[in-house]
């Protein structure tokens, strides 16, 4: 479990007065409670959400997470005991399975209802699974030989999908791998495929932005450029969200909010520098869970840092948002730490 400091051992290295003024992103709330973020997107710090028996329920890194439509969380870690866990909101554990992604990394929810499944990344097995709810095996997207990039299997190292809801399309980025975008149909036939390393620099991300209905479009990861760049949906450049300081994981939206991870900073001692960042419907980032407050000159983000002197987080990898605004933080190497709650004030 992460260390925190309570309000008397924070006193004792500054003052609240200093921490407020040197800290603009952290405050207390009663009991302690440990208050981050900027603006009008506040959270308090749910210690010990999610924490489970280790010797039963092993992680190692966890990934990604996702809400089912009966309201459950999913999570993915690599850990081959179990895979995947799934959480109720309360931070039960309602179930696990999975023992065959030593890989597991991207994971992604689509369909409705009953007909709801899951596409698993494993970087491992150079393969993105397609699941139900359960487990059960349904088809698998191997590498992708028809671009004519790829020599051999282990060039491709998917890190993430999306689809697209009007026509059940598939998108896999291959953000450890050659870095291309590859596009498929619902039944995983392959349609086209752009990018590449000219264009991503770890393309670890994908997400189908359908805040604007009329005209959809792409939202791919550049992790080490420290951006997002925007696509249309056959691959069409047309512009960059740029997150200076910020190596972000893949983006997240929840009604016109955009989320992503940072699992490090640029700035200074790169472990556990992470933090999270939040933009709104006009893709300006308005706060920053555990990292500096963000502030635009001339229209422009100035680059930002981890500012967290509780270690909240260590790497974040991804962010989940709930119908209530909470966030929900599976980690990176993070010494096999559960996921982090974050509860909206």
């Amino acid at each position: 479990m992460n260390q925190y400091l309570n309000r008397r051992d924070f006193v004792k290295l500054g003052g609240l007065a200093t921490a407020a003024a040197l800290l603009p992103g952290l405050s207390f709330g009663k009991n302690d409670e440990i208050i981050i973020g900027h603006n009008t997107h506040k959270y308090r710090v749910k210690t010990g959400w999610g924490v489970l028996d280790a010797a039963k329920n092993p992680v190692n890194d966890c990934h990604e997470m996702v809400e089912d439509s009966k309201g459950r969380l999913i999570m993915l870690t690599n850990e081959t005991k179990n895979n995947v866990l799934v959480y109720d909101k309360s931070g039960k554990l309602l179930e696990t399975w999975g023992n065959s992604y030593p890989g597991g990394h991207g994971l992604t929810i689509a369909g409705q209802g009953s007909d709801q499944f899951l596409l698993i990344c494993d970087t491992d097995r150079h393969q993105v699974i397609k699941t139900d709810l359960k487990g059960k095996e349904i088809f698998k997207i191997d590498y992708p030989k028809e671009t004519g990039v790829y020599d051999y299997p282990n060039q491709f190292k998917p890190t993430e999908t999306a689809v697209n809801p009007a026509n059940g399309d598939i998108y896999v980025v291959d953000g450890y791998g050659l870095n291309y975008v590859m596009q498929y149909d619902a039944k995983g036939k392959f349609i086209r495929h752009w990018g590449g390393k000219d264009m991503f620099k770890c393309n670890h991300g994908v997400i189908i932005d359908s805040r604007n209905k009329k005209t959809p479009t792409l939202l791919v990861t550049s992790r080490v450029e420290n951006c997002w760049k925007r696509f249309t949906l056959d691959g069409k450049y047309l512009s960059t969200i740029a997150l200076p300081g910020t190596f972000i994981c893949r983006p997240v939206i929840k009604g016109e909010t955009l989320l992503g991870a940072a699992y490090r900073s640029t700035s200074g001692d790169i472990a556990n520098s992470g933090y999270i960042t939040i933009l709104d419907k006009n893709d300006r980032v308005i706060s920053t869970p555990g990292g500096s407050e963000p502030i635009y000159t001339d229209g422009k983000l100035g680059e930002q840092r981890k500012q967290d002197p509780f270690n909240v987080f260590m790497h974040p990898h991804d962010v989940y948002m709930d119908a209530d605004d909470n966030i929900y933080v599976p980690q990176w190497n993070s010494k096999k730490t559960y996921p982090i709650k974050l509860e909206r004030i």
